[in-house]
């Protein structure tokens, strides 16, 4: 008898102590304010988020937090947890170019195609891709779409300092500075599909500079190829009004209709800007599934104009918000474009209700995502979805108080208030201190690059 009573108080044990082991996770991020961006804008106050490798295992109220242990816990004292920032088109090695040729008149063909021919070469687009990426870091940004020469040197770097990113390999009617002939972009793309094949962070992508520096021919190329590759394909679409008349005139179409008559118009596509877009333009981006990159900072120091991002989110596209280029919007966080976002389409629909907070922030995060067809991985914080998340700093005088969170983060914050950025699992910066590459050794490679772009400058860029 007093063996079969110790074998059930044995049995008791091992119950009690099965049902007390706790699954391991990686970290856990508690007493956080959590802004989740999911279908229901859920929040939770105080919430907590659950990471196991590089996936969000549970979001949800602190209380969760209880039921798993952690090989790290992080407190983050209160501040708001939320997706990445989603930068849908930028050209990050241009970093070393900022503050060049602003304000002078036709700029793209008189000063940066030349500069570009005398000066970019592997080693000032690595550099100034780190340097670029660090910058986006440092500003909540988790994910970008890049186009660029040397695109495999901007893949390496993204996968070094561990930036999710898809990467765009230039195509030009010209020689560039990575290829002698004309369209060689095209042979370096394919190249570049194949060595980031499967890669959990980078994606390659044929990047077409735009419809009036790429033959129909070639375009057809592209479509194709990104068809039986499975690859993306970035381009700068309806920006130029030089590009809506010589369109027009040569083929009696929008530059819209123009890509959907050579197979390019798809799910495939990420196009930049979309200023000059007609209604019909809009239903066929629509249909056709397009990502459209709104980069508004870029657009009106330009004086383009103002594409109607307004009209496409109200119909459901595919639209999340760029930086364009540090040459053009000058600097590579999506914080500070909120606000212009928010004040300018409200000035140039003469109505103070559109695109409120809350969408302005929607189209920062999950509607890049869904800009970039990446929605089922990125862009809100839900179980499942990949670890790529972002802590904002609620501390400071200018966050005092917040009452809406998303009114705070248009109207008042700045890149200068996140304190720790988390892609795919890994923390690569914490508390505004980059973990991943040695940010100072970047700068002083990027301020060597610039003394000897500034000669070249002063000697009339030969």
């Amino acid at each position: 008898m007093r063996s079969l009573t110790f074998v059930f108080i044995l049995l008791a044990v091992a119950v009690h102590g099965a049902t007390a082991v706790r699954p391991v996770v990686d970290l856990i991020l508690t007493n956080a304010h959590v802004v989740t961006l999911n279908d229901q804008r859920e929040q939770f106050v105080p919430g907590c988020v659950v990471i196991r490798g590089s996936t969000l295992v549970a979001v949800g109220p602190a209380a969760l937090a209880d039921g798993y242990t952690a090989h790290r816990t992080i407190d983050v004292g209160g501040d708001l947890v939320m997706p990445g920032m989603v930068n849908t088109h930028t050209h990050a090695p241009m970093t070393v170019f900022r503050g060049l040729g602003d304000d002078v008149p036709d700029r793209l063909r008189r000063f940066i195609f030349p500069l570009e021919k005398a000066l970019v070469n592997r080693d000032l687009v690595r550099w100034g891709g780190l340097h670029g990426m660090i910058e986006m870091i440092e500003g909540g940004v988790t994910t970008m779409a890049n186009m660029y020469y040397f695109e495999n040197e901007v893949g390496r770097a993204a996968r070094q300092i561990g930036l999710r990113a898809i990467v765009g390999q230039t195509v030009v009617n010209f020689p560039a500075p990575d290829s002698p002939e004309p369209y060689g972009g095209i042979a370096l793309a394919r190249q570049l599909v194949a060595e980031f094949k499967d890669d959990p962070l980078v994606t390659a992508a044929f990047a077409p500079h735009a419809p009036y520096t790429v033959d129909a021919a070639h375009l057809r190329d592209i479509a194709r190829l990104s068809a039986e590759l499975n690859a993306p394909v970035m381009i700068h679409l309806a920006e130029m009004t030089e590009e809506m008349t010589s369109i027009r005139r040569d083929h009696a179409m929008t530059p819209i209709e123009y890509l959907d008559s050579l197979g390019l118009l798809n799910r495939r596509l990420i196009a930049a800007h979309c200023i000059f877009v007609t209604d019909t333009d809009i239903s066929l981006l629509k249909e056709r599934d397009v990502g459209v990159a709104h980069a508004m900072v870029a657009n009106i120091k330009s004086a383009k104009g103002v594409a109607p991002a307004l009209k496409m989110f109200n119909q459901g596209l595919r639209i999340g918000l760029a930086t364009d280029g540090p040459m053009s919007g000058n600097t590579l966080d999506i914080i500070g474009q909120l606000g212009y976002v928010a004040k300018v389409h409200k000035l140039d629909n003469k109505d103070r209700n559109v695109m409120p907070a809350l969408h302005v922030v929607e189209m920062a995060t999950r509607g890049g995502a869904r800009a970039l067809h990446l929605e089922d991985r990125i862009g809100s914080l839900e179980p499942g979805k990949l670890a790529d998340l972002i802590v904002i700093d609620t501390s400071g005088t200018h966050l005092t108080p917040l009452y809406d969170v998303y009114s705070a983060l248009v109207y008042a914050a700045n890149p200068r208030d996140v304190r720790t950025t988390i892609i795919h699992g890994r923390i690569v910066m914490e508390d505004r201190r980059l973990l991943t590459v040695d940010a100072a050794e970047v700068k002083a490679r990027v301020r060597a690059l610039a003394r000897t772009i500034s000669d070249s400058v002063a000697a009339g860029i030969k």
